[in-house]
Order: C-alpha cells, then structure tokens, then sequence
C-alpha cells in the first residue's frame, strides 16, 4: 500500500480544493481556468490552486504549496497569478482559514450595471452578512489588484471585485464556498427583481434594524457589512 507524501492534515485539504473547486466548476460560478482558490494549514503555509488550471478537473497532487510571501514549497507547481489575493486577505484576517475567488455571473453583472450588492433587500443576508461591499476595478494579474480589496476584507468575508469576481472568507473551505452560495444566490435575485420592475427597493431602514438586532439572540458574531459600515467609509 503506497503512503501520501503528506499530513493527514494537508491531504484532506488538498481533497477538499479539488471537491471546492469542482462544485464551483458545476455550479457555473468558475468558468474554464477562471478563479483559484487556498486552504492555509495549521503551520501557517497555505494550499493554492495552481495558475492555468481549469477547477473542475483537479487532483489532489496538482495544488501549489507557499508560504506567506508566495514562495513556492517543496518545488511543487506555480501558484495562481492571483495569490496576491489570497496572501493580502490572510494577512489582514489572520483568524481565516480558507478563501474561494470566483466569477460568479450575476454577482459580477450586477457590478457592471453599477448596481448596488450592500442594499439591504433579503432578509437573510441582512442578519448573517448584512451586504456585498465591491471593491474598484483592479487589473488582473497585477500586484495592484490585491490592494484594491484590502481595506474592504478587514471588515467583510464577502467582496466583489468591480467587473471581476468574488473573494469570500472562510472559517474552512466549505465556510468560505458557502458565502460563495449566498453571495451569487442574492445576485440572482437582485437581477431578477430589477429585471421585472426597472429597479430595486430597499427594505425600510427601521426593518433592517430589527433584522440586525436579532444576531445577538441566534449567536451570530462573525463581521455584518451593516453594522460596521464596511465598504462605506
């Protein structure tokens, strides 16, 4: 019987980045090597999809190993061009453990459309993350695009890159992926609503409060885009 060369630890995520990364490719918010996505490991190197690599056909053996600088590890495979990403947010959240970068259709159309993603329209989202702050166009591939979600990602686990893509925030991957979910299930909507009637409407401000009041009791603490004014100041 052959042994992995790795932990237990890190052969369960590099698993998970290929089981991540296909449910993006399937659900369609990855396209073609579009995207990447990292897992950091308990001694602080991080797991990266590796650049070119279409998501929905990777294999545990494929993913980049670097640490917090980008430097490739054990002279494995080239990280994603867009590491600068994933570096960037796990320097500013340092409690988080994985991170999805994506393409998510309507999440990024409703960006080009100038269309706000923090207006407090479903509930749900008001009370878990409170909105999608975006962040200004950046130029992909560059050393500048990582800057232009830094400010934002301090203070939010979900942003959308103006024209771009989406960066989440995960406490592991499938936390991460999860945002992911929600971030593009809310887009769709948005779309929808401002399809059938030629615009949006929030709700009230003084249902929106009592909506946020209600973290407390349900034992929510992660960040809330609301509450903290992220993406606003």
């Amino acid at each position: 019987m052959q042994h992995s060369p790795w932990s237990e630890e890190e052969t369960r995520l590099r698993q998970s980045l290929c089981r991540i990364g296909a449910l993006c490719y399937e659900r369609g918010t990855i396209a073609a090597a579009d995207g990447n996505l990292s897992a950091k490991l308990a001694d602080g190197t991080i797991l990266i999809t590796p650049t070119g690599a279409m998501k929905g056909f990777l294999q545990p053996n494929h993913m980049a190993k670097i640490d917090d600088t980008g430097r490739v590890l054990d002279g494995g495979p080239k990280p994603s061009s867009e590491a600068g990403i994933h570096l960037v947010a796990y320097h500013e959240r340092p409690e988080i453990q994985a991170i999805v970068h994506a393409h998510p259709p309507h999440a990024v159309a409703l960006t080009v459309a100038d269309i706000d993603m923090q207006m407090p329209i479903i509930p749900e989202i008001i009370v878990s993350i409170g909105g999608i702050p975006t962040a200004p166009l950046g130029i992909p591939g560059t050393s500048d695009l990582p800057e232009t979600i830094r400010k934002i990602i301090r203070c939010s686990d979900t942003v959308i890159m103006k024209n771009h893509g989406s960066v989440t925030l995960g406490s592991n991957l499938m936390d991460a992926y999860k945002k992911l979910d929600m971030l593009e299930h809310t887009a769709r909507i948005l779309w929808l609503a401002h399809t059938a009637r030629g615009g949006l409407k929030p709700i009230a401000p003084e249902a929106v409060e009592q909506m946020l009041a209600t973290r407390k009791m349900l034992g929510i603490t992660t960040p809330n885009t609301l509450e903290n004014n992220c993406g606003r100041e």
